[in-house]
């Protein structure tokens, strides 16, 4: 595993909505706000690679120039369906810029690999270097269905500098998986955990994320 390209976010916030998440006790509102608020720390860190321009800008008192985001890019959220839809929010109030493009896959329980059910990524992409991608899944554990998403921009062309992984929690081997594909794709994460059981679950983790974020346990 190789940790240069694995971004663990630790501040005071995150480690406090991560102990809320995980505890069994908290109720779905409780686990979607502290979500909401990890994500939020999350998506701010993975703009950093946003390329930025100037632009003139005219104040009560003054005109100068201005850094901004560079208003050409093509900027796509791309959430795997369904617990990938807690970033959603935060992403379209953080960037109102991008495009959302849902990737719907669940999890076969027997081989823990990924069945689709709905992509929303059948665009083209004529300058793919103008593409900024961030696929959002609070659990990387696997890894199959986030390989899976990558293989989607990545097919097109799109740099995978300009693709960023982002989750909440992740374990080794889902880690190691992404990286043995892409070993240069960039994971901006909350926390690496210690292990996945055998049913393919994160030990400690927070159980099923999806459950406890939609309240279907």
């Amino acid at each position: 595993m190789n940790l240069d390209k694995v971004r663990v976010i630790n501040n005071p916030v995150v480690f406090l909505n991560l102990c809320t998440m995980r505890d069994k006790d908290t109720d779905s509102q409780g686990v979607r706000i502290a979500t909401r608020k990890i994500t939020r720390c999350l998506l701010y860190e993975a703009a950093k690679n946003l390329p930025l321009v100037e632009r003139e800008v005219t104040t009560p008192l003054t005109t100068f120039k201005a850094k901004t985001v560079d208003p050409d890019i093509e900027l796509i959220i791309s959430p795997i369906l369904r617990a990938g839809l807690i970033f959603t929010d935060e992403a379209i109030d953080i960037l109102p810029q991008a495009t959302i493009r849902h990737i719907g896959m669940y999890r076969d329980e027997k081989t823990l690999k990924p069945v689709w059910y709905y992509n929303k990524v059948p665009m083209e992409a004529p300058n793919p270097e103008k593409f900024y991608v961030y696929i959002t899944d609070p659990m990387l554990a696997t890894g199959n269905s986030l390989l899976a998403a990558i293989d989607l921009y990545a097919n097109k062309g799109i740099p995978v500098k300009n693709i960023k992984c982002i989750c909440i929690i992740a374990a080794p081997q889902g880690i190691e998986n992404i990286q043995k594909h892409y070993p240069d794709i960039e994971i901006i994460t909350a926390a690496i955990d210690d292990y996945l059981n055998e049913k393919g679950y994160i030990v400690p983790g927070m159980g099923d994320a999806g459950d406890r974020i939609f309240n279907t346990l």
